[in-house]
Formats: structure tokens, C-alpha cells, sequence
């Protein structure tokens, strides 16, 4: 039998860029901060001394909003993907807009909290911590992504993303994707775990 040789550097293998791989691992360890914040919620919530209330109508208006911002962040990238370039601009700025309204929802959201008796420190309860605790923490993930907006937009008037050049706004879309996921999660779970 003839011995088959294989050219190493003929093969090609499809390369995950570190960033992409970094960034998932930093998702990664996001992940397991709120799996364990939620948990811990359920567990303290079972013992009993809960304060149950309304989430504000302001909570609901930002899941809205950052919906809206995913599906802008998408037309950017796809606009990159296309050499675009007053379409990525636009629909980034859109995203920051977008951005910007939703942290800003939120501070109406805690106001209304606090408007109604549910404070971050309660001495008779636990609940209304762990509500400011959750989506405080989203809140300070939702401050880098802006940061990461505010960037890859500065970059893409500069015109720095093309067809063959968008990886910082694939990495940018991977982000807010994953925060738009994480907080409809939260929402979910803190509209059935309340």
C-alpha cells in the first residue's frame, strides 16, 4: 500500500478571529454572572419575606426600544456586508439612539420603582434589590456596548468598514445582540418571578 502525504499548507481551516473568541468568552463569563444572580433570586424568593409588585410600564417601552435597536444593529452590519457606507452610519447612529432611549427608559423605570415603595436597599425585603441589582448590572453591560457604538461608529465615518473589513462591527452586533437577548431574558424572568 502507498502511503498518502498530506501538504499541511495546502489544507485550509477556517480561522475564528481571537476578538471573536474573546468576546465569547467574556460572554461566556456574563452568562454564568446573571445564571447565578437569577438563581440566587429564585432560591431567596422561596424563603419567603417578598415584596411582590408591578414592573413599571417603563420597562416594557425599553424591551421595545432595544428590540428595535437589534434589528438597526443588523441593517448595519448587512450595509457593511454590501459597501454601504452612509447606510452603516446611519443605522449605527440609530443603534446609539436607540441605545441612549433604553438606558434613559430604564432611569424612568427605577424612578417609578422608587415613586412606588420599592427601593434597591429594604430592610423588610429583598425583592426590590435584586430587581435593581439585575437590571443595574444589564444597565452597566449596556454602558460598554454604547462605548463599542460610539467607536465603531466614529470608525465607520471614517469609512473604515467595507465588504471586506467589518469585523469590529461584527463584534459590536454580537454584543448588543447578546445584551437585547439577556434583557428580554431578564424581563421575562423578572415579569414571572416578581
Amino acid at each position: 500500500m502507498a502511503e498518502m502525504v498530506v501538504d499541511n499548507e495546502s489544507v485550509s481551516k477556517p480561522k475564528i478571529p481571537s476578538e471573536k473568541i474573546l468576546l465569547g468568552i467574556g460572554i461566556a463569563s456574563i452568562i454564568m454572572l446573571f445564571a447565578g444572580l437569577t438563581s440566587g433570586y429564585i432560591v431567596r424568593q422561596a424563603e419567603g419575606n417578598w415584596k411582590f409588585f408591578e414592573i413599571p410600564s417603563a420597562f416594557y417601552i425599553s424591551s421595545v426600544i432595544i428590540l428595535l435597536s437589534s434589528v438597526t444593529m443588523h441593517l448595519a452590519l448587512r450595509a457593511a456586508k454590501r459597501d454601504q457606507f452612509q447606510e452603516i452610519k446611519t443605522f449605527l447612529i440609530i443603534t446609539l439612539g436607540l441605545g441612549l432611549a433604553f438606558v434613559f427608559t430604564q432611569f424612568i423605570g427605577w424612578n417609578e420603582l422608587i415613586k412606588n415603595g420599592v427601593h434597591f436597599v429594604d430592610k423588610t425585603t429583598p425583592s426590590g434589590s435584586f430587581f435593581f441589582a439585575l437590571s443595574g448590572l444589564h444597565l452597566a453591560h449596556i454602558a460598554f456596548g454604547i462605548l463599542g457604538l460610539i467607536i465603531t461608529g466614529a470608525k465607520s465615518i471614517r469609512e473604515k468598514y467595507n465588504s471586506s473589513n467589518y469585523l469590529g462591527i461584527s463584534l459590536c452586533a454580537i454584543y448588543w445582540h447578546f445584551l437585547d437577548g439577556l434583557w428580554i431574558y431578564l424581563f421575562v424572568f423578572l415579569a414571572i418571578y416578581r
